[in-house]
Order: C-alpha cells, then structure tokens, then sequence
C-alpha cells in the first residue's frame, strides 16, 4: 500500500507536527534489501552493529524535503561514530525521477526505492516522513512521524550511538 499526498498534506496543515514515541524494547528492525539509486543494493544486514536512521520520504513533502539537508549533516557529523542515514522513497514515479531530485538536492546518504515489502515491515506509515532510529544491536529505539528539527534529531541520534 503506498503512501497519498494527503498524509504530507496533514503534516503540512498541523505545522509539520511531529508524533515520535519509543518504540517497544526489543522491536528488532526487520531486514531488507533494495535497489538503491546508485544501482548498487541497500541491505539494511551490511551496517550489523552500527547505528541507523531509516527515514521514509517523497519528493512532493515539503517536510521531507525540508529534512534533506538535516539527514545529510547527522550522517556527516556521526559517520566517524559509524552512524548510517538510509532514505527510503515512496514515491510511485521512476527512480529516475527521483535520482534527478536527490542530486540536485546534493543527498550524500543512500537512498532506495520503498518496495511493498519494506512498507509492510514497517508500516503502517500513514504519513512521511516517518523516520526510524536503529541502535547497533539492531532495535527499533524510537519512530516519528512528521518533520524533526536539528535539534531535536541530534537528540535522536545520540540515543542510538553508544556502544
């Protein structure tokens, strides 16, 4: 089941509200593997033991697309840590498409193609962007839906980083 414009629209109209809870303990990140846009896989198995933030997003949400930049400095600042960002589109156009966006957008973190599959594992996500926060041992720690600020992020972020 794919996402509708209408779950952003919510986003949008509440004022990027942010719902974010911790997730239940543990709530074991359910594998995958897609076809990143590089063309080369995305297998969620290759970053075992190291933190992840796994955020699901389109090219039409504004606060998904206001979150870009912010997804990019916490894989920069916390990749020395071993912090991996994952972005997984919903968008129903080609990838394509949505190479074009994240290039001129200057995205530095991997990025995928949401199949059926990883909605399911994940899901239900009503609406994007929700973003997951993995620890090392693999557990969901916390999942928000709606846009996160810099601060608020780095908050998330520092959760999962302690070995």
């Amino acid at each position: 089941m794919r996402l509708l414009p209408v779950a952003c629209a919510f986003a949008i109209v509440s004022s990027w509200s942010v719902v974010a809870y911790a997730a239940p303990a543990a709530e074991v990140a359910t594998p995958f593997s897609l076809r990143g846009l590089d063309g080369h896989a995305v297998r969620l198995n290759e970053y075992k033991g190291q933190p992840v933030v796994l955020d699901f997003w389109a090219t039409w949400c504004s606060p998904c697309r206001a979150s870009m930049s912010e997804l990019d400095h916490m894989q920069e600042r916390y990749q020395p840590q071993g912090l991996v960002v994952i972005g997984l589109s919903v968008d129903d156009g080609p990838s394509g498409q949505v190479r074009t966006f994240t290039n001129k957008l200057g995205v530095k973190f991997r990025v995928a193609m949401a199949d059926e599959g990883v909605l399911d594992d994940y899901g239900p996500i009503r609406s994007i962007p929700t973003t997951f926060f993995i620890n090392r041992k693999g557990e969901i720690v916390r999942r928000v839906s709606g846009y996160i600020d810099a601060e608020t992020m780095d908050g998330f972020v520092k959760e999962i980083l302690p070995r």
